[in-house]
């Protein structure tokens, strides 16, 4: 019985910590912030760089104009494949190499689409983040460009239903 008790008084100042200041348990000033409460302001006020508005504006554009050479080759591919016959028949065969010409027509559009999302990808790797007015300017850049790109494609499945393809 003894031992034990001795060992006891022994090991037991071991288990103590040595006096000191401990921490406040008082609120921090950051818990008295309520995370609900939006934020009144962006972080980065700043307006678009002109550099990002002239790449964007050129994809845009570049966007724009493939759209116009799209257009003149899916009519064509269009009006061949109302004239076109059963499967495998000559004139099938004509339809679906202009659909295949309609699809690279698209190449400027889906081009500018991926040069976009790019620019945007580049930025949060290199600049960790993107600041709201840059942000702007590139989600409606893309939006335009993903518009023309989603006519586009909608008119190529429209055509490629009708030759059973």
């Amino acid at each position: 019985m003894r031992t034990p008790l001795i060992l006891t008084v022994f090991l037991l100042p071991g288990c103590s910590a040595p006096g000191g200041p401990y921490p406040s348990l008082q609120p921090r000033a950051s818990e008295a912030i309520d995370p609900r409460v939006p934020v009144a302001r962006p972080m980065n006020e700043r307006p678009v760089t002109a550099a990002l508005a002239a790449r964007l504006a050129g994809l845009v554009s570049e966007a724009e104009t493939g759209n116009a050479a799209f257009d003149g080759a899916a009519s064509a591919a269009e009006r061949l494949v109302g004239a076109a016959g059963g499967p495998q028949s000559e004139g099938w065969i004509t339809a679906q190499e202009a659909v295949t010409a309609a699809i690279a027509a698209r190449k400027p559009t889906s081009e500018a689409l991926g040069d976009i999302d790019e620019i945007a990808a580049n930025a949060l790797q290199t600049q960790r983040g993107i600041a709201p007015n840059d942000l702007a300017a590139i989600q409606s850049a893309a939006a335009r460009v993903s518009a023309l790109d989603e006519r586009q494609a909608a008119r190529i499945d429209a055509m490629q239903r009708r030759l059973g393809i």
